[in-house]
């Protein structure tokens, strides 16, 4: 078997007695203490958990932002300094390489932050680099050199807030902003963004700091109610909010358009990977789309299981989980049109047999910026 991976705090996790398991080519926490307590702990209070696994790409020259612009979708032109973007990253056919957040460094510097394993951020770095053409600029995969812990939860700021020492109060910063500043001593960059529908931060620091800061922050947020949350509580966090899982719910055979993606595809751009296939996706009609399903009894649906209408397939679970804030199960799937009207009844082949399920709206449970 091929050696797993370590991130910074991997000791760290230990040392909690943390359940480690494989995670795509990490040896990641799943669980502190029990998933559903980790949950709740993010839902009602605050958790924080390692991202140190995802991946940092930078770019660098006088043709960072207009470089940037051209690979994604979205529109990075009109971005200020501080200012943060989801976007596809996008191949010519429509499919996706992958989906980034873009941080506007600076007039000549862009950070992506890319998708966990290395094999994602090499495939980032590999596609970024092979399109540079005469761009003036710098491209460098800086993943290992940086250390990240995400803090979400509804007192992530009233514990957060005293400790860091910035240009402005995280009161003051807002979501999808960032700010330079730091922590425990350290240099840090903070984000108001997260990955499970809740308001929080996200941390940015050498990966030689990544431990002193997770330390320092698990011993102020005792009495915050504040607990260590993994890769379990990460997956129901995200899921019930219907965030998308590159590799389940978006991939390279998937266009934004057919995902709900369509807000951060800017076809105002001139030129994008990606434009002219989408352009005529857009025209033609979507044949398929991302669609939730609400699963009342029979186990809980994983990714590529067959979707059902009449004993017809019509479309695959992407995701499904068990949904802690309402107690029910529900997947995300990819069905074909007609067959995502709201209340349709479908069937999932769960262990060999067909279990009811119901079109539904999405997202399952509003994130805090839609509440």
């Amino acid at each position: 078997m091929e050696e797993l991976l370590l991130t910074p705090l991997h000791e760290e996790h230990l040392k909690l007695r943390a359940r480690m398991i494989p995670f795509d080519g990490f040896d990641m926490p799943v669980q502190y203490t029990s998933i559903l307590e980790e949950h709740f702990a993010v839902r009602k209070q605050v958790g924080i958990f390692d991202v140190s696994h995802m991946g940092e790409i930078e770019i660098r020259g006088r043709d960072a932002l207009c470089f940037t612009d051209y690979l994604v979708t979205n529109s990075v032109m009109a971005m200020g300094t501080g200012d943060i973007k989801y976007s596809p990253l996008c191949y010519p056919g429509g499919g996706q390489v992958d989906d980034v957040f873009v941080y506007r460094m600076a007039d000549d510097f862009v950070l992506l932050v890319v998708n966990a394993s290395p094999d994602y951020s090499a495939k980032d770095f590999d596609w970024i680099s092979q399109n540079k053409r005469d761009f003036d600029v710098e491209i460098l995969n800086r993943s290992v050199d940086y250390g990240e812990v995400a803090v979400q939860g509804p007192r992530s700021e009233a514990l957060m807030g005293p400790l860091v020492k910035g240009a402005m109060t995280l009161k003051d910063l807002k979501r999808f902003k960032f700010m330079h500043g730091r922590l425990f001593g350290k240099s840090i960059v903070i984000s108001r963004t997260g990955y499970t529908g809740e308001d929080g931060f996200e941390v940015f620091c050498k990966a030689s700091d990544v431990a002193d800061i997770w330390s320092g922050i698990l011993e102020k947020g005792r009495e915050f109610g504040l607990k260590p949350c993994g890769l379990g509580a990460r997956d129901t966090t995200r899921f019930e909010v219907c965030y998308w899982l590159y590799g389940n719910d978006i991939d390279e055979t998937i266009s934004p358009l057919e995902t709900g993606q369509g807000w951060a595809v800017k076809f105002d751009k001139a030129k994008f990977i990606g434009r002219e296939a989408l352009v005529q996706m857009r025209e033609e009609g979507i044949k398929r789309e991302l669609s939730g399903l609400l699963v009342p009894t029979g186990g809980i649906p994983r990714n590529k299981m067959k979707v059902l209408k009449e004993g017809r397939t019509i479309g695959y679970v992407t995701s499904g989980n068990y949904c802690p804030s309402l107690k029910k199960v529900y997947a995300m799937a990819m069905l074909d049109l007609p067959f995502v009207e709201k209340g349709m009844g479908v069937s999932i082949v769960i262990r060999n047999g067909a279990v009811e399920a119901q079109v539904v709206d999405m997202p399952f449970v509003k994130p805090i910026n839609k509440r």
